[in-house]
Formats: structure tokens, C-alpha cells, sequence
């Protein structure tokens, strides 16, 4: 099945410079929202503390009010943050690595909260703690496992096909994922668990259309031996551009309708997805091919 009828001629690699200066843009944008506001905005899951979901009845909800009863509990640094829709008057409570430990502060609150509204004036749905401890390990092990990944698709495509093309592909990796993580620093969007799972998801997403063009140039480096290295990473990437925009197109229906449909609680994780699937398929023609290509140019130079 092909998205394009016709077959396309696009000049992808002399466009390069273009590519270099759109994706330098995107990453010194996001690295600098990412100084700016002193490193990512860590969830619950790695600072550690205690999150509390609470739905309010229309009558009894008033911030002010919910502010005022949490300010009697001495909870330290604290954030109240709506949930969903506004008139769903829902709150999420979520209170940072307490000095005082985190064991039975959801008790604290909801008791707090019985004080102040009436019996049926307020529901706890969801209660999640994370020892400050263990958040610093999952942090490390969520580092670690983006790391990992790295390396095994380095000695991956080192072993099935050159040294530059697995330089080619990790640069255009961390592209990627320089790029989500800025993203999520601009929208001021909290980097949990969910976030580097999806993260990881992007990583095994856009390696495998770097691989697709990779194998179809090694074809080409037997059938059109008298063509130019230039011309035939152009052709490579002209042969399956019908492929990879239909795979983009279709995966990012999905991911869209998970942004739209699939709710707050797995919002984050849709929003990592969608991005990185763009700048996947971005990275895959117009940084991994043009990397290929500037090592092959400055090692014949030599």
C-alpha cells in the first residue's frame, strides 16, 4: 500500500542546513526553558511526597476555602492543581517530601477535610505516596534505563551495519528526546514515570524507521553503485517516504485520540507520544540521513 502514487525525486540531503538550524532552534529552546526553570518539573513519582484526587460537590467547592483548611495542617510546600474539567470541581492536592515524613498525611487531609465540609460535600478518589527516597531511585533508574536503551541500539546497529550509521541513529535519538523533554518544560508539564515510558516508546518507534531507510540505502549501495552517496541516501529516503508518513499518519491517529479522549491521567503520557512521533519522523529523514552523510563526506576528505 502506498500513501503516494507517484514516486518523489525530493532532494532531502541538500536541505540539511535547513534541518540543522529548524531542529537547533527546537532543542536551544527547550534547553533553555529547562535552565530557566531550574530542570524538569518532576512528578510525585521522583521528588517524592503524597498526591491526593478529591471531588468537591458544585455547592462546597471553593479554592479559597480548601486553601485556608490545608493551611491549618502545616504540610509544608504544597499545590493545589484543578483536574479535568472546571466544572468537575475536582482538585489534585499534592504535597512535596514533607519534613514530617509522608506516613498518614492522607489521613491528616482527608480528616481536615471532614472537619471543614459536610459528609457528602467532598470524595477522595485517589491517594499515592512515594517516599523521597524512593523517588531519587526511580529517577536514577529512569535515567538509567533511557541510557541502557541507547547503548543496545548502538552495539545493535553498529554490529547489523556501520559505526556511523549507529552514531547516525542515536544523535537523531536524543534529537528526539531533547526535544519532548523541552516540550514538557515549555507546557510546564509534570516528567513522571509515564513520561520516560513513553519516552522509551518513542526511542523503539523512531530507531525503526531510521532502520527502514538504513536498510533500503544498503540495498541501494549494490544496485546503484555508479550513483553518487548523496544520491542514493536520496533515493533510499524518496523509496520509503510512502511508508513512513503512512506509519506516522495512522500512529498518530492514535496518539491524538489519546490526547483528546483518553483523560488527565494519561494526558502526559499522550503528549510525549504525539510529540515524539512528529519529531520521529522528522529525525529519521532529516537528521540520521544527513549525519550518514557528513560522516561519509568528512572521512573521504581525509
Amino acid at each position: 500500500m502506498r500513501f503516494l502514487k507517484h514516486e518523489t525525486h525530493i532532494k532531502f540531503i541538500s536541505l540539511r542546513y535547513w534541518s540543522l538550524m529548524i531542529s537547533a532552534t527546537l532543542i536551544l529552546t527547550g534547553v533553555v526553558s529547562l535552565i530557566v526553570r531550574g530542570g524538569p518539573n518532576y512528578g510525585i513519582d521522583f521528588t517524592g511526597g503524597t498526591l491526593v484526587q478529591v471531588k468537591f460537590s458544585a455547592a462546597e467547592f471553593s479554592i479559597t476555602k480548601l486553601r485556608d483548611a490545608l493551611g491549618e495542617l502545616d504540610l509544608g510546600d504544597y499545590l493545589i492543581q484543578q483536574f479535568g474539567d472546571r466544572e468537575d470541581n475536582e482538585v489534585l492536592i499534592r504535597v512535596e517530601g514533607p519534613s514530617s515524613g509522608i506516613e498518614g498525611l492522607s489521613d491528616k487531609i482527608s480528616q481536615k477535610l471532614a472537619s471543614v465540609y459536610t459528609k457528602d460535600g467532598f470524595e477522595v478518589r485517589r491517594v499515592e505516596m512515594v517516599g523521597p527516597q524512593v523517588g531519587k531511585d526511580l529517577r536514577r533508574k529512569g535515567i538509567l534505563a533511557i541510557v541502557y536503551a541507547m547503548l543496545g541500539i548502538l552495539l545493535y546497529i553498529t554490529w547489523r551495519f556501520e559505526l556511523k550509521f549507529a552514531v547516525a541513529a542515536i544523535i537523531a535519538l536524543l534529537h528526539d528526546i531533547i526535544i519532548t523533554v523541552g516540550v514538557f518544560s515549555l507546557l510546564d508539564r509534570e516528567f513522571t514515570l509515564a513520561v520516560v515510558a513513553a519516552l522509551l516508546t518513542i526511542a523503539g518507534y523512531s530507531i525503526n524507521d531510521t532502520i527502514v531507510v538504513f536498510d533500503r540505502f544498503r540495498e541501494n549501495m549494490r544496485l546503484m553503485r555508479r550513483k553518487g552517496y548523496e544520491e542514493m541516501l536520496d533515493s533510499s529516503i524518496n523509496q520509503t517516504i510512502s511508508r513512513t508518513v503512512l506509519t506516522s499518519l495512522t500512529t498518530l491517529l492514535v496518539t491524538v485520540c489519546l490526547l483528546l479522549l483518553g483523560g488527565d491521567v494519561i494526558y502526559d503520557f499522550a503528549l510525549a507520544l504525539t510529540v515524539g512521533v512528529v519529531v520521529g519522523t522528522y529525525s529519521s529523514i532529516f537528521v540520521a540521513s544527513p549525519v550518514v552523510f557528513t560522516w561519509h563526506t568528512i572521512v573521504q576528505q581525509r
